[in-house]
């Protein structure tokens, strides 16, 4: 799938897959390539820098570990986080219903005037 169908849609991706908990960078970019059946193998480019900066907004906080003797950061949701993403998952929810009427059979209406 093109990158620029998830525009704007990137931060509720990433937010929902610490949903359940706590998972490091890599996991997350498996989780959305299996939780997508493939649609969303995003590179590590998309990926990381994203997850940059919803740290720096709060919405979730890293934690360096050490496992097998190498560095590696996990990533968790914070309180904020939780909102952002019950927000994402609203705001996805009407825009999906909106996009699908037009696609899918409802006619557009004439401009008035």
């Amino acid at each position: 799938m093109r990158a620029e169908v998830l525009k704007g849609h990137l931060d509720a991706l990433l937010l929902v897959t610490l949903s359940d908990g706590p998972r490091h960078g890599y996991a997350i970019k498996e989780a959305l390539r299996l939780g997508s059946d493939g649609q969303f193998d995003l590179p590590t480019g998309t990926v990381y820098p994203a997850l940059h900066r919803l740290e720096r907004a709060s919405l979730i906080r890293g934690r360096w570990s050490v496992v097998g003797g190498r560095k590696r950061r996990s990533y968790e949701l914070t309180a904020a986080g939780h909102r952002a993403l019950e927000a994402g998952r609203s705001d996805w929810r009407l825009f999906a219903v909106a996009v699908t009427s037009l696609l899918e059979g409802r006619a557009c209406p004439a401009p008035t005037g």
